[in-house]
């Protein structure tokens, strides 16, 4: 019961602590509100584009042209040979005849030009569509195809897909990195502001001094305190985390510019989001009154 007593009571200081002082709680609460919203927009940027780098790696295919006058147990051989190469996760055979039937059906120009072709006539390749499990080596997949008797080109996209990826890499380091940094300009800023509000309480802390309170009790209502500023600095920029989210996502029906670069669905998206923002904002508070006590006031 003592123990519930001492933490109620560090509670209830810590409360006080906060609407005693509100200028300065103020001060810090629109510090961390104003750093999480960026936070906040710098972790759904990164999602993001890990999102996107992930939906290029699934969809990037390697296309192998075989030369049409292969005869089956040719074509078997090409599909072994493909099968021990490095990196390789999955892959069809195409046939010609199928290619011609899925143009014929996605338009009416081509059934009008194509229904009419025999099979001597056709002049389309059979092919082989290739996955592989690390973009990053694709391009070594791709020669050691082509290399293979019996294929006559292999296309995936080459130049522009590493460039792709790299931009996209590049943008989620850089997201990554400003996340780190604003959290821990968030702790600097917040630290010097409590620093300025314990300051401003010398005269209380040395009462607590005389009456015999240990360092430990005078630092945890500070602590619960900067908690509370935490929590409270981070309720905005949830707020317009889930809805701002929410109808980006419904006014661009989920993508951005093209059906190629598809939005992660808000659900369950901004409420993990949104849980991350309320804890970057309680220990980044908390972590700042400490500093501030342990460092500034030296208890």
């Amino acid at each position: 019961m003592k123990t519930f007593r001492i933490i109620g009571r560090n509670i209830r200081d810590a409360f006080k602590g906060v609407f005693r002082n509100f200028s300065l709680s103020l001060a810090s609460i629109s510090c961390i509100t104003i750093t999480l919203i960026v936070v906040a927009v710098s972790i759904i940027l990164s999602y993001n584009v890990d999102n996107f780098t992930n939906l290029v790696e699934k969809d990037v295919t390697i296309v192998a042209f075989l030369d049409n006058d292969l005869k089956d147990d040719q074509i078997d051989g090409i599909k072994d040979k493909i099968s021990v190469i490095d990196n390789v996760e999955k892959y069809e055979f195409i046939s010609k005849t199928d290619i011609t039937k899925d143009m014929m059906d996605s338009s009416d120009v081509f059934e009008s030009i194509m229904k009419n072709w025999s099979d001597e006539e056709n002049p389309i390749q059979n092919t082989f569509q290739v996955k592989v499990e690390d973009i990053n080596d694709i391009d070594d997949v791709a020669k050691e195809i082509k290399k293979i008797d019996g294929v006559t080109l292999v296309k995936y996209g080459e130049g522009t897909v590493e460039q792709l990826v790299s931009v996209f890499d590049v943008v989620h380091k850089v997201c990554l990195i400003s996340v780190v940094a604003l959290i821990l300009v968030t702790a600097f800023l917040i630290s010097n502001t409590i620093k300025i509000t314990i300051s401003s309480r010398q005269r209380e802390i040395s009462i607590m001094r005389l009456i015999g309170a240990s360092n430990l009790n005078i630092r945890i209502p500070f602590i619960i305190e900067g908690l509370l500023l935490g929590a409270l600095g981070s309720i905005i920029p949830i707020i317009m985390t889930i809805y701002g989210y929410i109808s980006l996502y419904q006014r661009f029906n989920g993508q951005l510019f093209s059906p190629f670069i598809k939005l992660i669905p808000p659900t369950p998206f901004v409420y993990t989001t949104s849980l991350l923002l309320l804890g970057i904002g309680i220990v980044v508070g908390m972590f700042g009154s400490w500093r501030a006590v342990r460092k500034h006031l030296k208890i």
